[in-house]
């Protein structure tokens, strides 16, 4: 099996609400995203083209999420409730007989990251 990942960055606030502590004050993050796809190769020896992935991933959750209040779109906007997240907009886009999503990966900082995948 091949895998094909793809790095994407965005910026947002947020607070955590049922965090106590300083993240439960208005901050926000440069996010990293990383969208990892495993299959099969197709005809032209690749699982996905990497300009597909972006397109999708672009559409999908970058429009959304890059500069925005992720509170008004996730209730408490944990690193690992945005993969979660994530990862239900994506999951279906990126299923095929061929090749699935495998892993969402959101970085909050260099050196922090929460992983979601089923």
């Amino acid at each position: 099996m091949f895998c094909v990942k793809k790095v994407f960055t965005f910026d947002a606030a947020h607070n955590l609400t049922k965090y106590k502590g300083k993240c439960e004050k208005l901050h926000g993050h440069t996010y990293k995203l990383e969208i990892k796809v495993c299959g099969d190769l197709n005809d032209e020896e690749m699982v996905l083209d990497f300009s597909d992935l972006s397109t999708i991933v672009e559409e999908e959750i970058i429009s959304k999420l890059d500069h925005s209040y992720i509170n008004d779109i996730i209730p408490q906007p944990t690193a690992e409730m945005i993969a979660k997240w994530i990862w239900d907009k994506l999951s279906n886009r990126f299923r095929t007989e061929r090749y699935k999503l495998q892993e969402v990966t959101v970085w909050e900082t260099p050196t922090s990251c929460a992983i979601y995948f089923e």
